[in-house]
């Protein structure tokens, strides 16, 4: 197929096979996929898909209404951006526990132990953003098929899941 003479000027428009992946706008509120998914004690919606990203990326949003969050971690192979966006959190990297409130972020590096709670009384909610993007949209794929349910951690369970998916559990959520 023989690209427009208009659309020469711009090869990766004209070649299909070269062209970005699609834009995507994603509502508040809303999923990529247009899914409802439990993910721990988080209502978790897909921002960012990694297939749209080339593996570059992925982005999630995680509702809480419930305090906690997940254990102690290690991520081997991807940085880890924690941005609230409604609520308050406290983000556990290394040693150091950073209060956040809306509009707060701090990254957690790839191989620096990490955590998260939601300790606010109403409502939170804080955007996940993982660079390169790994295996975590297929770990959150996993944990939410596994079912765990709010709360529902466990060392055994979560420890061989994390390990799979290129992740280490280093402690015990952040205790509040």
């Amino acid at each position: 197929m023989r690209a427009s003479p208009a659309l020469a000027m711009f090869p990766a428009i004209a070649d299909p096979a070269t062209a970005p992946p699609p834009f995507a706008s994603v509502a508040a509120g809303g999923d990529r996929e247009g899914r409802k998914r439990q993910i721990g004690v988080s209502a978790t919606t897909y921002k960012v898909i990694t297939s749209e990203t080339k593996g570059d990326l992925f982005v999630i949003e995680q509702a809480n209404q419930r305090r906690g969050g997940p254990p102690l971690h290690i991520h081997h192979g991807e940085d880890e951006l924690f941005f609230v966006l409604e609520g308050d959190y406290l983000v556990q990297v290394g040693e150091t526990r950073f209060p956040l409130k809306t509009g707060d972020c701090v990254l957690g590096p790839r191989g620096v132990p990490h955590a998260w709670a939601f300790v606010g009384t109403t409502r939170g909610r804080m955007l996940l953003s993982y660079a390169p993007a790994g295996k975590m949209e297929a770990f959150f794929n996993a944990w939410e098929q596994l079912g765990f349910s709010p709360g529902g951690y466990s060392k055994e369970k979560d420890a061989a899941l994390l390990r799979s998916y290129g992740m280490e559990r280093i402690g015990p959520p952040i205790q509040l």
